[in-house]
């Protein structure tokens, strides 16, 4: 059965819509929708079509700001000043938020006069993040070698949402055995970029600018968010696929004499709770509204934005083993329904433009399983891994690890789309974490260098050894014909190259003893 949080009256503003989707013969026939705030779309199989076949508009319509990621090009942050440049980051993003909504305000205007944009917007935006680069530089400077280069990160810009349906949606490639698909995962866990996908347009970056037919199908027209949901702030029409169109794209490595063939299942619920919050204890610790847009959690109940590790160890579970006090935490999806939550003017809901109905997820599994190649090692108390981008529309797809399905089809793996599941068939999140971890370091800067993924093969890079692989699956039951969403940065689009996932192990010795010895022993232990 599906389930929901508590609605906000705030739902009997939204304008009432019907709509029928019929999926099978390879098409998609649905109703058109006219959006108010949390309203779903979905635009005509045919009326799509024919618009694809119109010239492009060398006017399109702006759609986002687009910055550089400044923690990407940070050095090694030594130990005293990584929490000062944590918090100048999660800044950052949230000038980044103020600048998106003053643009999404301003629309008309810019489109009327572009130097408006960059007079009123991407000036100011630059002039906060040179200050805000120049704090953690200094920062840094106290304890290490000076940093250089960081300015030229600050400049923003606008870009369009050239998300069309016109591309090969087999996404041109798999991800050799990790579940997902459109680039190889490396040794140093950083996706192939580039090619991967048909039509001379890589799917991950969305690059170009240009829509088809003139206007996108969900492009906000005159500010009144028809054909989108998230009230003109997506997704978009061409977010979306049909699995039953897509190839099967999921290789698994062949699994060697010496492989870890066992596995160790730990059940912590699905959230039922409903422990909901808009903070990122580690990417954006000690920061309230850290990630700017709300998290389920399962397992540890302690975390927030200021949760330590004793605050973690100390924290209650919903982990039926007790023993695994662990926190695992991903972004909520919402149905775009016209409903709203109670968080529809709260940070990290409606101020930050994720609206809608959240969905209780109808099965959470989390698995750890073995290498392809070798025997595995515990996993260090306090391990921070995150998985996927939440910035991947405008960062491009290097740490994208997107995975989404259908029940049914689940050797078809989608990375930037959102599928249409069949009657019967349900929506599935897919999360396969790093499984290769440095030997020393619990966390990094970039919160991505102490861990990687496995190469094609299942080998860890030179340096690394492999630990068990964290591997998430949440589905969901979502109504035939209703477009969902995952919470994203309100300029990332929701997007659904953006989903990821979060993990901190607080296993017990003893626990994490065993999952290690069922895992390299060949056992299914739970």
């Amino acid at each position: 059965m599906r389930r929901t949080r508590k609605r906000s009256t705030l739902a009997n503003r939204a304008i009432a819509a019907s709509a029928a989707l019929i999926l099978g013969g390879g098409g998609l026939i649905a109703a058109n929708f006219y959006a108010s705030a949390g309203e779903g779309w979905y635009g005509s199989w045919q009326q799509q079509q024919q618009q694809q076949q119109q010239p492009l508009n060398a006017g399109q319509q702006m759609s986002t700001i687009d910055c550089p990621e400044v923690a990407n090009g940070l050095p090694e942050v030594p130990g005293q000043a990584r929490a000062e440049v944590d918090r100048e980051l999660a800044a950052m993003d949230t000038q980044i938020t103020e600048a998106y909504q003053r643009f999404a305000d301003q629309k008309e205007q810019i489109e009327q006069d572009p130097a408006f944009a960059q007079n009123a917007i991407l000036n100011p935006l630059k002039d906060k993040r040179v200050a805000a680069i120049g704090r953690i530089v200094i920062a840094i400077d106290r304890s290490a070698q000076r940093p250089s280069g960081l300015e030229n990160l600050a400049p923003c810009s606008l870009r369009a949402d050239d998300t069309t349906q016109v591309k090969d949606q087999n996404d041109g490639g798999d991800q050799n055995g990790d579940g997902q698909n459109g680039g190889d995962q490396n040794g140093d866990g950083q996706q192939d970029q580039g090619g991967q996908d048909q039509g001379g347009q890589d799917q991950g970056q969305d690059q170009g600018g240009q829509d088809q037919g003139g206007q996108d199908q969900g492009q906000d027209q005159g500010g009144q968010g028809q054909g989108q949901g998230q009230a003109g702030n997506g997704p978009v029409a061409g977010d979306f696929v049909d699995i039953q169109n897509v190839q099967p794209n999921v290789r698994n490595p062949r699994k060697l004499s010496g492989a870890s063939r066992g596995s160790f299942v730990t059940d912590c619920g699905r959230n039922e709770n409903g422990k909901f919050n808009p903070d990122n204890v580690i990417v954006a610790p000690g920061v309230s509204n850290g990630a700017h847009h709300m998290h389920d959690y399962v397992g540890n109940q302690a975390n927030d934005a200021f949760a330590s590790d004793d605050d973690l160890a100390r924290g209650q579970t919903t982990c039926r083993n007790q023993g695994d006090k662990s926190t695992y935490f991903w972004p909520v999806l919402r149905l775009q329904n016209g409903q709203n939550e109670n968080d529809a003017n709260a940070d990290g809901g409606g101020n930050d433009k994720n609206v809608g109905e959240i969905l209780t997820p109808s099965q959470v599994t989390m698995n750890f399983v073995g290498s392809p190649v070798s025997k595995v090692s515990a996993m260090p108390k306090f391990l921070r891994i995150i998985t996927g981008d939440a910035k991947a529309f405008t960062n491009g797809d290097a740490n994208a690890n997107a995975s989404w399905s259908c029940t049914g089809f689940e050797d078809r793996q989608l990375k930037d789309k959102y599928p249409i599941c069949p009657q019967g068939s349900q929506v599935v999140r897919t999360f396969k974490f790093q499984s290769c971890w440095d030997g020393q370091n619990t966390d990094s800067a970039n919160h991505r260098t102490h861990v990687a993924f496995a190469d094609q093969n299942g080998r860890c890079p030179n340096g690394f050894r492999a630990i068990p692989q964290l591997v998430q699956r949440i589905v969901y039951d979502i109504p035939q014909g209703t477009v969902f969403a995952v919470d994203s940065f309100p300029e990332q689009l929701h997007k659904p190259i953006t989903d990821h996932g979060d993990f901190i192990n607080v296993f017990n010795n003893r626990l994490m003893q065993q999952m290690v010895s069922c895992i390299n022993g060949g056992r299914r232990c739970a």
